[in-house]
């Protein structure tokens, strides 16, 4: 067994979660962090728990399918919690977890972003277009 310094921990660390290497783990949750289904179920859970047809109801044109798949991969990976409460019929709530907090920060702030600059984007977006064409 080897023993490394502080220095070559950190040195590794970079390199362990260094998202612009292929290997690096990060890229499967920048994945999940980029995909618009994550980021409006994030938003829609930061003002507190809601039910799973709540949640549908808020994420507009999601279906049933990505909401559940949605849902399980963001309770995978620790960023949403789901709880059951026994009651008839059965009550479940979806909470964002600490760490889901922690993201919903920085997704909120994209989602300002984007409703805020959707006329620049429609704008160029048209002006590309026609100078593509």
């Amino acid at each position: 067994m080897t023993t490394t310094t502080a220095s070559q921990r950190r040195e590794q660390a970079k390199t362990d979660y260094n998202a612009f290497l292929a290997a690096c783990p990060t890229h499967n949750m920048l994945d999940t962090i980029g995909d618009k289904w994550v980021c409006l179920i994030l938003a829609a859970l930061r003002p507190g728990p809601l039910r799973y047809g709540e949640i549908g109801a808020t994420v507009a044109s999601v279906s049933n399918k990505m909401l559940t798949q949605t849902l399980r991969t963001l309770e995978r990976d620790g960023l949403v919690t789901r709880r059951m409460t026994a009651q008839v019929p059965v009550r479940v709530d979806y909470t964002l977890t600490p760490l889901g907090e922690s993201l919903v920060l920085v997704v909120s702030q994209l989602q300002h972003w984007a409703e805020g600059h959707m006329d620049e984007v429609l704008a160029a977006r048209a002006e590309f277009d026609t100078t593509k064409s």
